[in-house]
């Protein structure tokens, strides 16, 4: 049974959507206010953190910076609840390290249907990827292809960590977008394309006949094993 974390101050939110996920299926841990709020989640070891932004004692965006720099909790899914709707505190929220964004008041049912998501996309807990003469270190943020380092960006490391986290899944290009650029973030879908092209003349052998980082013509794309 996966266990989701809420920290919310609006105690009738917190009822419903300690409610909604235990119908729904889920353990459920709740704090009222953002005091020891690590701690707590530390304790609680849940699978998925619901995190409000303004809360007392420490905000949400304070506790996302700890939760990333914890290494038990740094790989925890977490989706934003907040009323602040501007572009800059979304960007701000996924920058921090937060995986999605949801601004009051919303459906409850689209926050189920997010959840489910990202507790499927959920990265596997192990620091080290390895595929053929690729390794991806997650903790160094570090890639080698035979033993030998290649220099990879932010965005192309990270979408390469995605797909290697689920291989053989296919990956459509709104997904990828969502996983590796952020919820909500204005970027069109043929940067994905880009982004793909510079990688594989980086890490594959034959970038224009990719062995890993394989293509399906009006699907997406996958990693193969």
């Amino acid at each position: 049974m996966p266990k989701i974390a809420v920290i919310e101050d609006d105690t009738d939110l917190l009822a419903l959507l300690r409610h909604r996920l235990e119908q729904d299926g889920h353990a459920v841990a709740t704090r009222e206010t953002g005091d020891r709020a690590v701690e707590f989640l530390r304790q609680s070891k849940s699978d998925l953190i619901l995190l409000d932004v303004m809360l007392p004692e420490q905000d949400g965006l304070d506790i996302c910076r700890q939760v990333r720099a914890d290494q038990n909790l740094k790989t925890t899914p977490i989706i934003f609840l907040t009323a602040r709707s501007s572009e800059t505190d979304r960007v701000l929220g996924l920058e921090l390290g937060g995986n999605d964004y949801l601004v009051k008041p919303f459906s409850v049912r689209e926050l189920l249907a997010r959840i489910k998501i990202h507790l499927r996309e959920a990265p596997r807990k192990t620091d080290l990827l390895k595929a053929g003469p690729i390794e991806l270190n997650r903790t160094q943020c570090t890639v080698q292809i035979d033993g030998s380092p290649v220099t990879l960006t932010a965005t192309e490391f990270r979408l390469l960590e995605h797909l290697m986290s689920y291989p053989d899944q296919v990956f459509s290009r709104e997904r990828l977008l969502d996983a590796v650029w952020g919820h909500g973030k204005d970027v069109m879908e043929r940067t994905v394309d880009a982004c793909i092209v510079r990688l594989r003349n980086k890490v594959e052998l034959e970038p224009s006949n990719p062995r890993w980082i394989q293509s399906l013509r009006g699907v997406g794309y996958t990693f193969r094993t």
